[in-house]
């Protein structure tokens, strides 16, 4: 057995142990499926202890893909043993780039961007910001948006394969469900086959949100699942070919996705007004996850979000706080949003040659932050330039 596949076995082993106690899954997307079971691992501890026999070995033998990403594995499963890092260094360790933020100068730039946008539509930037959005995107019933969604997915697929250049297959299947989540749309899968879940506890239906959604997690995430499980059937990869939320490739998936509408459908005033105002969204998020983390009281944190978006709740900020600074997973998951739309966002803006390179390597490889710096030298830095 290679080294590789020994780290996917003891992730699965690690995976079928928190699922089994009810805990968040490890595995997000598997470009590897395979019928056989998977016995439990004993507990957390035993998983840590053989991780990091694995990452001396990966060390040792100069693999840096693998290297990588068991020490993504090990900082989170860390945090889920009670560990908790300086944001900076558990950010580093899990997303591969830092979280150094962004000037507040950038970030007024970015709203002033969304108020133009909104206001072109007759939107104005305060409290209803939010409600007159919906209102103008066009509300949806419940029932319609898995076909609304579907649609939308059809009427890009061709765009975004010719932006990626992938022709890998995949099998979509939309379900409801209702938790108490942050999430109002999650996608996972394994192979070939995606499926998208749509979280009535928060999802806001709308004609552009279906839109949105169908490039976000159906052509971003879904396709790319897609396209890298089909490259792994077909050669041997050297990378982990199992996905997970903690890991260094979910900058690329969050930040492409989010931005997908800037490439494929910049024609789209409301589809691009809700991708300008979603970048602003995630700047403000990125200040207040920094924040939190470096001490300020939830007065100073509670207040600065009102200020910076009049429109979002109370429960909203009560949960925004909470999942950056008490929950492991989101912790590190999280600023993978800011980090990678923002960058993305960037690259709308770059030359043809260099848009093209970076999206179809997006739809080979589970790229980390370090590879598409690599890409594109010239882009901004990924995290953030500091406050």
């Amino acid at each position: 057995m290679s080294l590789r596949d020994e780290i996917e076995a003891t992730l699965r082993a690690w995976d079928a142990y928190e699922t089994g106690r009810g805990s968040v899954a490890v595995i997000d997307f598997d470009c590897a499926p395979t019928t056989t079971d998977t016995e439990p691992a004993a507990n957390r501890l035993a998983v840590h202890r053989r991780l990091t026999e694995l990452r001396a070995r990966a060390t040792e033998a100069g693999a840096d893909r693998l290297t990588t990403r068991l020490t993504a594995d090990l900082a989170y499963l860390g945090a889920l043993l009670g560990q908790h890092p300086h944001l900076n260094d558990y950010v580093q360790a899990t997303q591969g780039c830092p979280a150094a933020g962004w000037q507040d100068g950038y970030i007024t730039h970015r709203g002033d961007q969304a108020r133009q946008a909104l206001t072109a539509l007759g939107i104005q930037w305060g409290p209803d910001t939010v409600r007159d959005l919906n209102a103008v995107e066009g509300p949806i019933e419940t029932d319609d948006a898995p076909d609304a969604i579907r649609q939308a997915a059809a009427d890009y697929e061709t765009a975004v394969r010719q932006v990626t250049g992938s022709t890998a297959p995949f099998e979509l299947n939309v379900e409801m469900t209702e938790v108490d989540a942050y999430w109002a749309y999650w996608l996972d899968g394994a192979g070939d086959r995606i499926r998208l879940r749509l979280n009535l506890r928060r999802a806001s239906f709308t004609k552009v949100a279906a839109r949105q959604f169908a490039l976000h997690e159906v052509l971003g995430h879904g396709l790319q699942g897609a396209s890298w499980s089909a490259r792994a059937a077909a050669e041997d990869v050297p990378w982990v070919r199992l996905m997970s939320v903690h890991a260094p490739q979910q900058v690329l998936l969050e930040g492409l996705a989010q931005a997908l509408p800037l490439f494929v459908a910049p024609d789209d005033e409301l589809l691009v007004t809700r991708t300008r105002f979603d970048h602003y969204n995630q700047l403000v998020r990125a200040e207040l996850h920094t924040a939190l983390n470096q001490g300020a009281s939830i007065a100073e944190l509670a207040d600065h979000a009102r200020f910076r978006m009049p429109w979002i709740t109370e429960a909203a900020i009560a949960d925004l706080l909470t999942d950056r600074g008490a929950n492991p997973q989101l912790r590190s998951y999280q600023w993978a949003y800011p980090a990678g739309l923002d960058w993305f966002a960037n690259l709308a803006q770059a030359d043809q040659p260099t848009r093209t390179t970076v999206l179809q390597a997006a739809y080979q490889d589970p790229l980390t932050p370090n590879d598409l710096t690599a890409l594109w030298p010239e882009g901004p830095a990924i995290g953030g330039q500091g406050h």
